[in-house]
């Protein structure tokens, strides 16, 4: 077969296949009706709205995890393997939407509850326990040491959204020869941190976003502020929104709610720099007001009756996995994760990497709506320019906010397809 008709057959076949998965995010929906006759006795969770084809099963990890993974396309053997990585405060059910299109489409598909998350065991979640656990090599040797367990050998592409989006990253930064694709969504990644240079020679630079002066700086506004990731760090903030005021599954619904399309006044825009003064424009679920908790910023948002009813992406019955979940947890396994974001005691480890890009074909894919692409100035350019060698794909997806790929199923799982038929065809040519 010639280099040009094997394109064209790949090219075919992807097309039918592409029409195939799509036509399964109908039927996922359809199936996600919520009575009994229809409950999925194979998952751990979400049994009456996680549709047939779609398992639970518990692997370790060998980095002292018991992983709790939500596949599909486990029928047959050496299929690709896709890794989907969810954010916060999310889980692996947050992937129900897209499992069985990419399975349709020919792939095996993992989505895991992460580290600090929900049936996944082996984590510390107390507060002073062991947050190092929680930083971002770590984080990577989660994935690797899964997909080991898995027998996979590598996987066609990992998947991150939201505080999944860096994770996948530094998978294919470190790894490339494994994670042989990736596909960020809605946090753009900017690269590395840099290493000083000449820093011998020339005084230092002003500190970078996050040093202590933009906290004085919001703090000093007409209408005082804080950053949400340093409040998310406090001893304090998981216990506000497990046991908020308005209920936890209150609390959840403002909270996916305020951040998403349906909340009309996001309309986000490129902020110019970091400062308190541009980051203030940002809405009050990234710079809160300084004397507010996540539960007290979020209720004041609260959806009506009439809207709650009319959420089709989210309903009542699916919201009620995230709520047992987070009851039986908490968030501070995922609030870990922000406090080694931002320690500066473990930027050395990923200044390791300064200077080096990601070389794995990439995409990225956010709701047009979704403040997050924005939030850190600079850095949706960034990635584009300097941090992804090989960007196939950018799609801002139109009525999604930040919770895409469950607010707009079928047009984020046809970005992902496309992606991963092109993907196809360049290690077919």
């Amino acid at each position: 077969m010639t280099s040009c008709s094997r394109r064209q057959f790949m090219q075919a076949a992807g097309a039918v296949l592409l029409q195939s998965a799509l036509a399964a995010t109908t039927r996922a929906a359809e199936s996600n009706s919520g009575i009994e006759e229809a409950t999925n006795r194979d998952v751990a969770y979400g049994g009456t709205t996680l549709p047939r084809g779609i398992r639970s099963r518990f692997v370790d990890n060998s980095n002292g995890l018991r992983m709790h993974v939500l596949e599909a396309g486990f029928g047959e053997k050496n299929r690709p393997c896709i890794l989907l990585l969810h954010g916060f405060p999310e889980l692996a059910y947050s992937w129900r939407n897209q499992m069985l299109p990419l399975a349709e489409a020919g792939f095996y598909v993992v989505a895991p509850d992460q580290r600090g998350y929900g049936l996944t065991t082996g984590w510390d979640g107390s507060y002073d326990g062991d947050v190092a656990s929680f930083q971002y090599f770590n984080l990577v040797r989660d994935s690797l040491g899964l997909i080991s367990a898995l027998g996979q050998r590598s996987v066609a592409a990992v998947v991150g959204h939201d505080f999944g989006s860096p994770v996948a990253a530094w998978c294919s930064l470190i790894r490339p020869d494994v994670f042989r694709s990736v596909v960020l969504m809605s946090a753009p990644f900017a690269g590395p941190p840099a290493l000083p240079f000449d820093s011998a020679n020339e005084p230092p630079l002003s500190g970078p976003p996050g040093s202590p002066n933009i906290h004085d700086e919001l703090a000093r506004l007409p209408q005082p502020r804080k950053h949400y990731i340093w409040y998310y760090g406090t001893r304090e903030a998981d216990s506000n929104m497990r046991y908020a005021a308005q209920g936890l599954h209150n609390f959840l619904r403002a909270y996916y709610h305020y951040k998403s399309a349906d909340w009309k006044q996001n309309n986000p825009f490129p902020l110019k720099s970091w400062t308190a003064a541009e980051l203030a424009k940002l809405p009050t679920y990234y710079i809160m007001d300084l004397n507010k908790g996540m539960a007290e910023t979020v209720a004041p948002e609260m959806p009506s009756q009439a809207e709650i009813e009319a959420c089709k992406w989210l309903t009542e019955t699916e919201l009620k996995v995230y709520r047992d979940e987070y009851n039986r947890n908490g968030f501070q396994g995922g609030l870990q994760w922000y406090r080694c974001a931002v320690d500066p005691k473990y930027e050395p480890e990923l200044q390791t990497y300064s200077g080096r890009a990601i070389d794995v074909p990439s995409c990225f894919i956010a709701g047009a709506k979704d403040w997050g692409i924005y939030q850190v100035p600079g850095n949706f350019e960034k990635m584009q320019t300097t941090a992804c060698k090989r960007m196939l794909s950018v799609h801002l997806v139109e009525n999604a906010g930040h919770w895409v790929q469950q607010e707009q199923a079928e047009a984020t799982n046809r970005a992902l397809l496309d992606f991963l038929q092109q993907v196809t065809e360049r290690f077919s040519a």
